[in-house]
């Protein structure tokens, strides 16, 4: 934070050497500051597994093993699970959702390639729209989640919840395709890359 004011200051006083004005905006986003840290008690943590099975459809135990160590780590907006010291399932307004770095989970998702130009939207939380969208791997029905890759380096950029299903999401030239949940570099990214 310190380091973008400070090179604000630098590019605004090399700017006043040559006699032009120019307005300079800082944007200070740090509001993936963690709230909260505790290890949920046994009945909690039994009652938090049985719900990541039945939204996600995996099984925890089996993935992980019988009694995983799972730390509650809560931000402003979110709940971060974080399964033997590794953040890999995230909550927001009630919705479940597999961080970006849960790669075992990831793998198995739908996957939706976008162009280079709907990379900077999508890492800035813009939901995915059909004219971005270059391909979709894989079949879904609406409420499914999805992976966002982008074109060039298949890199996942989002996970995002599917609006229609793939069938629609093929046939659909313009519109809001999937709605973004988690991205590259938003709250539960940024606190996740903290633990």
């Amino acid at each position: 934070m310190f380091s973008t004011f400070l090179a604000g200051l630098l590019m605004l006083s090399s700017c006043m050497k040559d006699r032009k004005f120019i307005c300079v905006t800082f944007r200070f986003t740090h509001m993936h500051r963690i709230v909260r840290r505790y290890f949920p008690r046994r009945k909690e943590k039994k009652l938090l597994l049985e719900n990541i099975s039945r939204s996600l459809g995996i099984n925890v135990e089996d993935m992980f093993k019988s009694r995983p160590r799972v730390e509650i780590v809560e931000t402003a907006k979110h709940r971060i699970f974080v399964f033997d010291d590794c953040p890999l399932i995230a909550e927001s307004e009630g919705q479940l959702f597999p961080t970006l770095l849960f790669e075992e989970y990831l793998s198995d998702l739908p996957k939706i390639v976008v162009d280079m130009g709907a990379v900077p939207h999508v890492c800035n939380g813009a939901n995915v729209m059909a004219p971005g969208i270059v391909k979709i791997q894989g079949t879904f029905a609406a409420g499914s989640l999805v992976l966002v890759l982008d074109e060039r380096n298949q890199k996942a950029l989002a996970v995002a919840q599917a609006l229609v299903d793939s069938e629609m999401a093929k046939t659909s030239k313009k519109g809001k395709l999937f709605r973004n949940l988690h991205y590259v570099s938003d709250d539960v990214w940024n606190a996740a890359k903290e633990l």
